[in-house]
């Protein structure tokens, strides 16, 4: 690759790092104060460990 090939994909990939979005929240609980509110503590990590508990057979 040449000096400005190596800058375009440099500068793609600036690009496109800046698009990246945080994971979204649930809206649903924004729009409707009958919703009851989740704790903090079920973050992505704790939704994953119980959704691959239920997979398994005890």
């Amino acid at each position: 690759m040449t000096r400005r090939d190596d800058q375009r994909i440099a500068a793609l990939a600036k690009k496109n790092a800046a698009k990246v979005k945080p994971p979204r929240q649930e809206q649903a609980a924004d729009f409707d104060p009958t919703l009851r509110q989740r704790s903090p503590e079920q973050d992505a990590d704790t939704k994953r460990l119980f959704k691959e508990m239920k997979r398994r057979e005890f």
